[in-house]
């Protein structure tokens, strides 16, 4: 990997500034205008997307929630929602393999479990316990090899494998430490220690944190959007800042390159509409925008819309996706967190709502002969959107 610390940017002119929603400039560019309602389309992911079913096999052992942490060639991580320190191992298949339960205050235990990034090169696992600040790995039995602590006071997020010794990071502080600036990092898979730190440049501070006064108390109120700040892109990288106006890509040789311009300005905009990439092909980039405003007494807040931008007809729509193994409609959402190059997104059908879909007749194909076979209390169904 590229060893310098010195990133170049190539600066956007002011003549990007007239391009509406849509648009693509002779180099390549893609502006989006966050401001316009668009057309609205209805799609099916089954035209755009390979889909897999996954039964994850339900034993005593192996009862969970379904929570898929990492997908592997081989392996796949699950966890439970409540912080019971379960991590499941069950082959691509979905079979059993076996329960590993690491949770403690030692010095080779987790307290919570963040993240959970799976390196099936090295047989390892990275638990990212955040409220400690630090990054435990394991083997694939659980064994404890080896820990360390976050840079500073920061936090991580959107951690993925980057190569063989190096993991790729977003680097993130508390609301109480905003002056402090956010970067994506590549740090060492055996210490922690930072390889290289890219920085997207912008003109000020924009934080996707809402922060205001609650009603019933008048205490201070802190909410904040979903953000994923980290996109695999066809071997590449796409990188947000909240900050910035473009979302740029970074590849393997150390070259970050803007992508994606969003239009009008961050800076012109009171409340500020935030656009960020969900899932990335090579003709089709489905996004969604998040409006920074929050209704205190419906506890409700960051409205905004999916966009699809049809690259070769450079074509912008408001869509809504839907699963089309199921004779009514069924959503999809297309904003969960990317899982890696291979699998876009996975879904956690609970297994209770797939019987009742089964027996009112409501699913086709594949899904349908699962459903035959299922018990209303059995593990959740894996969808993987490939």
């Amino acid at each position: 990997m590229k060893s310098t610390n010195n990133i170049f940017i190539i600066t956007l002119l002011a003549f990007m500034t007239g391009c509406g929603g849509g648009k693509q400039s002779a180099d390549g560019l893609i502006f989006i205008d966050v401001s316009k309602n668009y057309p609205e389309k209805e799609l099916t992911v089954q035209d755009f997307f390979e889909v897999e079913y996954v039964v994850l096999e339900t034993t005593d052992d192996f009862l969970t929630q379904g929570l898929v942490n990492a997908i592997g060639k081989e392996f796949i991580l699950v966890k439970n929602r409540i912080n019971d320190g379960d991590i499941f191992v069950f082959d691509r298949n979905g079979k059993g393999i076996r329960k590993i339960n690491r949770r403690g205050q030692g010095g080779e235990e987790y307290n919570y479990s963040t993240e959970i990034i799976l390196d099936e090169n090295n047989n390892e696992m990275f638990v990212l316990d955040n409220p400690s600040r630090k990054i435990l790995v394991y083997d694939l039995f659980g064994n404890f090899k080896r820990s360390f602590k976050n840079a500073d006071s920061c936090f991580y997020s959107y951690t993925s494998n980057y190569d063989r010794d190096h993991l790729i990071c977003y680097k993130y502080y508390s609301p109480g430490e905003m002056n402090k600036p956010p970067c994506h990092l590549i740090i060492s898979k055996q210490d922690g220690s930072i390889a290289l730190e890219i920085k997207i440049p912008y003109r000020e501070f924009k934080t996707h944190v809402w922060i205001g006064r609650g009603i019933a108390n008048g205490e201070d109120l802190i909410a904040m959007t979903s953000f994923h700040q980290i996109i695999p892109y066809q071997g590449n990288w796409a990188l947000v800042e909240a900050s910035s106006d473009t979302i740029y890509t970074y590849s393997p040789d150390g070259a970050l390159n803007p992508f994606i311009v969003r239009t009008p300005s961050i800076y012109s905009m009171d409340p500020e509409v935030f656009l960020f990439p969900c899932i990335l092909t090579d003709r089709y980039y489905f996004m969604r925008t998040n409006k920074k405003i929050f209704d205190v007494e419906k506890m409700r807040g960051f409205p905004g819309a999916d966009l699809v931008y049809d690259k070769q007809e450079s074509a912008i729509f408001d869509y809504s996706m839907y699963n089309g193994d199921f004779s009514d409609k069924k959503y999809v959402s297309m904003g969960s967190r990317p899982v890696n190059h291979e699998i876009a997104i996975c879904q956690s059908l609970e297994a209770y709502q797939l019987v009742e879909a089964y027996e009112k007749g409501a699913l086709k194909g594949r899904l349908k002969e699962i459903a035959a076979e299922l018990d209303a209390e059995d593990n959740p169904v894996i969808m993987l959107v490939k």
